[in-house]
């Protein structure tokens, strides 16, 4: 949002922002995000044109295993909207070329429940009020503690999947998604950072088919290399932890969790 004055202690330098704009990225860091840039989950899309804030929330949220595209403009924003799936979009209201608003309006207009948080300054009480009427499924304000945010994505996340609690359960399988906690039996199971990238993603949703292009989606970013056989690597691992039951094959289509009581 360029200059806005409710962000002018983010533009002095990016040591700023670091130690307490945004709730501090070092000391968030430090409480045990683990920083793995290269190894996401979830995919999203960051719309904004502020470079040191992008910066900021482009680290803190590959940290958190997420794959991010980042587009500064809100013509970019459209373009990816209507060329890419995501899982959410993260929207600055006050974006270059084409607005927040106008981005939002014609992703709804499109009939695409994408779950959109939209960035507004504190005192934009009328922008949030118009993106939420717009369209929005939420709103955090700048500047904002990165805690709040990531709790909001997964909020948004766990509501896009029609749950409440945040932990998936399929037999003897519990994985809780904002800890990265995963179990067998009651029995602690550590799975990678990509593992979980294809794991979570089909047991949120038993019985619903993902092809190999929709988990290479959740795998990897714009800038990310794909390796032929990426996929099927990482759900080998998976099964090996967790049982060969739990991912199933659908021919020609891609991969599913059965529903309970319907595995073959």
């Amino acid at each position: 949002m360029g200059s806005n004055s409710a962000l002018a202690g983010v533009h002095k330098s990016k040591a700023a922002i670091n130690s307490g704009v945004f709730g501090g990225v070092s000391e968030f860091l430090a409480r045990g995000a683990w920083h793995l840039p290269d190894n996401p989950r979830m995919r999203i899309l960051l719309a904004e044109d502020d470079t040191m804030i992008g910066e900021v929330v482009l680290d803190t949220l590959r940290a958190e295993h997420y794959a991010v595209d980042w587009v500064k403009d809100g013509a970019m924003a459209d373009t990816a909207l209507l060329t890419g799936r995501y899982d959410l979009v993260l929207l600055d209201l006050g974006l270059p070329r084409q607005d927040g608003l106008a981005v939002l309006r014609a992703l709804r207009a499109r009939r695409d429940r994408t779950p959109v948080l939209v960035a507004t300054a504190r005192d934009a009480v009328a922008e949030r009020v118009a993106g939420l009427d717009t369209g929005a499924d939420d709103y955090i304000v700048k500047p904002y503690d990165l805690h709040e945010l990531l709790a909001r994505i997964r909020a948004l996340l766990r509501r896009a999947d029609g749950r409440a609690e945040p932990a998936y359960e399929w037999g003897a399988v519990r994985i809780v998604p904002a800890t990265r906690e995963a179990s067998l039996a009651g029995q602690p199971v550590p799975l990678s950072a990509r593992e979980w990238a294809v794991l979570e993603p089909l047991l949120a949703r038993p019985g619903r088919v993902l092809s190999r292009q929709q988990l290479e989606e959740k795998l990897y970013s714009w800038r990310d290399d794909i390796s032929s056989n990426a996929v099927e690597v990482y759900i080998h691992g998976v099964r090996k932890k967790l049982g060969a039951g739990l991912i199933q094959n659908v021919r020609g289509l891609g991969y599913l969790v059965p529903v309970q009581g319907a595995e073959s």
